[in-house]
């Protein structure tokens, strides 16, 4: 057969880590392709390559046989290599024709004016062949998720793509919208479009692809024949089967739930249904895949991101309508990845970044304690040995691991009880984020309540103490992480539901 695309010992390095490692990969014509692996197994690095977002370290691309130079996204538009993302490329304020013409040649009736008409009876003529209904006069930001993903569809079919690459395209469908889009996958594939269907959901790769291949920390494990295998197959090649030895599990939590929600539900659709407790005490993991809703749950829990429904209880009081400040007031911090968008403002000094949340507490009758102020940073520095000259030093100089650190010492300043961690030791190293797990424990220790994200199996098994299982915006299992392998997690998270 032929290849679409074939890579030959591609790598990709950050620094000394390989993100992908010796990769030789091959897509045929008008085939449907699986891409499976765990979060950071080096899928969405894959992607980033093949459509000129970042450049290989290592190895060489072939599009149809040709050897390939992708720079930028446009060349690998040229080459006819369309990616649609769970974040959709739309301009929210352009309409459904104008969304499909971004990056295409506008046909125009004079030199300056442009010939609408032309441009949606073309747009028109493509949804009549594929039966796609999308209402094209209404701005992007009034559609639906599943009518967005169609949108950029037609706009790949406009692009005569020859490879589609479609990653998590389902996250934010329900069943019946993601019926309507694999109807139109098999469409646009019997016309010729190969694609490369990259999901958590292993139902939907078996019931699309023909072959499947398998990332595993950055290395191509196996490309295997899709009716030859099942999912524990599947699941076996995608995890290194480990267990957790963390002796402090043994513990029973007992009493009330400190820190409860029921079902809460996010506006933006990706959180649907999820409930948990969290004891004092206990370091209790929210671990689900991408785009199973995690994220969105703590940002709507704290306040970040508007409820649609749900409640939410703090020693047994209903917090309403959370916002930001109430959670902090209440004594529940959020602790973010990403450090340098929410949580701190890099080009001030390390001090005011500490204090940001609790600076009223530094005025006493008008005026303001600085000396206070000073002492009590300087106690966290030390307390959590941020590696710095001093509180006046800025925090865009520190390591990502120290700036992390700076985000601990402002939660401890309002003596949280309740800690959300989402992803708090992303891209920090080894040290840190032992030294990250262990300042937690002893925060649980004195009697908060720690709720941790993580979508590193591993790190997960290492630091929880039960691990609640969260797939598709809804919650499942309560599981006690006493010997719990990440095979027996994952095939939670796989199961179809």
């Amino acid at each position: 057969a032929n290849m679409i695309i074939e890579t030959k010992h591609l790598s990709k390095r950050f620094g000394n880590f390989y993100a992908l490692e010796d990769i030789n990969f091959a897509i045929q014509e008008g085939e449907i392709h699986g891409l499976v692996g765990e979060n950071g197994a080096g899928k969405s690095t894959l992607i980033k390559i093949l459509t000129g977002v970042y450049h290989p370290t290592d190895g060489e691309i072939f599009v149809s046989g040709e050897k390939a130079n992708i720079q930028t996204p446009n060349d690998s538009r040229r080459l006819s290599i369309s990616v649609i993302h769970q974040d959709r490329n739309i301009v929210p304020s352009f309409n459904g024709v104008e969304n499909v013409y971004l990056g295409l040649d506008v046909p125009k009736r004079h030199i300056t004016s442009v010939d609408f008409a032309t441009m949606k009876a073309n747009v028109q003529k493509v949804m009549v062949q594929y039966q796609i209904d999308i209402p094209l006069d209404k701005m992007a930001r009034d559609l639906t998720p599943p009518q967005k993903t169609m949108l950029e569809i037609v706009r790949a079919v406009m692009t005569n793509c020859k490879l589609l690459i479609l990653d998590e395209p389902t996250a934010s469908l329900t069943d019946k919208e993601s019926e309507l889009l694999f109807a139109l996958i098999k469409k646009l594939n019997a016309k010729g479009t190969a694609i490369l269907y990259v999901s958590h959901r292993l139902e939907e790769i078996f019931q699309l692809t023909n072959r499947i291949t398998v990332f595993k920390n950055g290395k191509l494990v196996k490309t295997v024949e899709t009716k030859g295998i099942d999912s524990d197959g599947l699941i076996r090649l995608m995890t290194d089967n480990w267990t957790s030895t963390n002796e402090r599990h043994g513990q029973e939590i007992k009493g009330e739930p400190i820190y409860s929600i029921e079902h809460v539900s996010s506006a933006d659709g990706m959180a649907k249904d999820v409930s948990f407790a969290s004891h004092a005490g206990e370091i209790m993991g929210l671990f689900g895949l991408g785009g199973s809703g995690r994220t969105e749950t703590l940002e709507a829990i704290y306040g970040y991101k508007p409820l649609k429904s749900g409640k939410i209880f703090f020693k047994g009081k209903e917090i309403k309508n959370p916002t930001p400040s109430k959670s902090i007031q209440s004594g529940i911090v959020l602790i973010h990845e990403d450090r340098r968008g929410h949580s701190l403002v890099m080009s001030r000094e390390i001090k005011d970044n500490v204090v940001l949340s609790t600076i009223d507490s530094y005025v006493e009758k008008g005026f303001f304690n600085a000396t206070k102020e000073r002492d009590n940073v300087n106690t966290k520095i030390k307390e959590l040995e941020i590696k710095t000259t001093g509180p006046e030093q800025r925090t865009s100089e520190l390591s990502g691991g120290n700036q992390q650190k700076v985000v601990f010492a402002r939660a401890l300043m309002s003596v949280p009880k309740v800690f959300l961690c989402d992803e708090p030791t992303q891209a920090v190293d080894v040290m840190t984020r032992k030294e990250i797990h262990n300042l937690l424990r002893k925060c649980a220790d004195k009697g908060s309540a720690v709720v941790y994200v993580t979508s590193d199996l591993k790190e997960m098994l290492e630091v929880a103490d039960t691990i609640t299982i969260i797939a598709n915006g809804k919650t499942w299992e309560r599981l006690e992480n006493r010997g719990l392998t990440s095979k027996q997690v994952l095939s939670y998270c796989y199961q179809k539901r």
